[in-house]
């Protein structure tokens, strides 16, 4: 686990915990590479935050392009974020949806370095 942490500083317990899980059978080399790719590509939970806070400033749906949800995001900017429900839904669960997001990246990443190495 302590090697794991010098790979992945920044990640919260359950995506490390997840993270671990996908890394249990490469080489330190594989881990390293995979951290390079993964730790640029990952969505910063306090990020989605601020991004679906400016949903109240009139910029809804900024949340949902960054976490490549393209449709999503046109449908949040053209309706005000769904009369506002859906920014408050994404406000309250903002680190349910990096979380997924993550999941994504990390399986896109696991997939990439072992097409590459």
């Amino acid at each position: 686990m302590a090697n794991m942490l010098m790979y992945f500083p920044t990640l919260e317990p359950d995506e490390l915990v997840y993270v671990q899980s996908l890394l249990k059978d490469m080489s330190d080399e594989q881990i390293q590479q995979y951290a390079g790719v993964y730790n640029s590509r990952r969505k910063d939970a306090q990020t989605v935050l601020i991004t679906t806070l400016l949903g109240f400033l009139g910029f809804a749906g900024i949340q949902r392009f960054l976490l490549g949800q393209i449709g999503m995001g046109i449908l949040f900017f053209f309706t005000g974020g769904l009369c506002l429900i859906g920014t408050i839904v994404d406000l309250v669960n903002y680190k349910k949806l990096a979380f997924d997001a993550n999941t994504k990246i990390a399986r896109e990443t696991l997939a990439m370095v072992r097409n590459v190495g």
